[in-house]
């Protein structure tokens, strides 16, 4: 049976069809026994294993054994169920794994975007509780400065001179700022800043467009609108709050298949240990 390459499984009805060497990345787990015909439990049933456990979880177990990581939905909740189940299966180190739940489950993440119209300029503020989305937010916004003649607010059209990028300013790890719009500097001459957001390509100068853009590139990445409200009624500052799930990154373990001193058999016997 272990010379085969391709093992056929039906996993509480659900039936998976897989290689014999996932199944053995864990040389002493139950599943590398059953693809060794070494486990009397797992029934051969017209050339399918079949096992009475839970067919919906056991596909997480699959990713798990393909991936060596463990990476679940955001609305996923059976971590005490999936635990009991790589325990059956033998896979000591995704159950432990599965014990740190509090690194696997997935936070709220808030973001706050305020804008100001004043005159020929719009002034944004953003605000993050997480400052890899704000350092990712810094990548994708450039700011552009150049001056022009005769030109205004509403030209839509770039300055015929070079655009010089300018770096965003950053007071902290977790907000950014940036202006964009004209402002007079000599005789007829202005400064204008255009913002471009990617991965659209224009250089917008208008701050209600550059708003549109910044609010939709939001909506795409998976945060939700769950506010709006004006801060200071004065300056007309607009705030708009976003949240959404951010999903931890994928927990990983290094499988060594070492004679005598794999890693997966550490794993395994402090597991052990922890269950007597």
């Amino acid at each position: 049976m272990s010379s085969r390459e391709v093992v056929f499984l039906s996993v509480g009805g659900v039936r998976f069809v897989t290689r014999a060497s996932t199944l053995q990345q864990f040389p002493e787990s139950r599943l590398a026994r059953m693809v060794n015909d070494d486990d009397r439990e797992f029934k051969l049933v017209n050339g399918e294993f079949f096992v009475d456990r839970d067919g919906a979880l056991f596909s997480y177990i699959m990713d798990f054994l393909r991936t060596l990581q463990v990476s679940l939905p955001t609305d996923f909740s059976d971590y005490q169920r999936l635990q009991r189940e790589a325990e059956f299966y033998g896979l000591y180190s995704l159950a432990d794994l599965l014990s740190q739940e509090h690194l696997l489950k997935p936070r709220l993440e808030i973001l706050e975007v305020r804008f100001s119209l004043q005159e020929m300029q719009a002034f944004f503020r953003i605000f993050g509780s997480c400052s890899t989305t704000i350092e990712a937010l810094a990548e994708q916004i450039t700011l552009f400065t150049g001056q022009q003649s005769g030109q205004g607010w509403s030209s839509p059209f770039p300055s015929q001179k070079p655009l010089v990028p300018l770096p965003l300013e950053r007071p902290s790890h977790h907000d950014l700022v940036f202006l964009c719009g004209t402002e007079y500097s000599a005789g007829d001459q202005f400064v204008a800043r255009y913002v471009s957001i990617k991965p659209d390509k224009r250089k917008l100068i208008n701050g209600t467009n550059v708003l549109g853009l910044l609010l939709d590139t939001l909506l795409k990445d998976g945060f939700r609108l769950i506010s709006t409200r004006t801060v200071a009624s004065e300056e007309k500052v607009e705030c708009y709050t976003f949240e959404r799930m951010k999903r931890p990154a994928g927990l990983a373990i290094m499988v060594n298949q070492t004679p005598g001193g794999s890693g997966v058999a550490q794993a395994r016997r402090s597991q052990v240990q922890k269950w007597k």
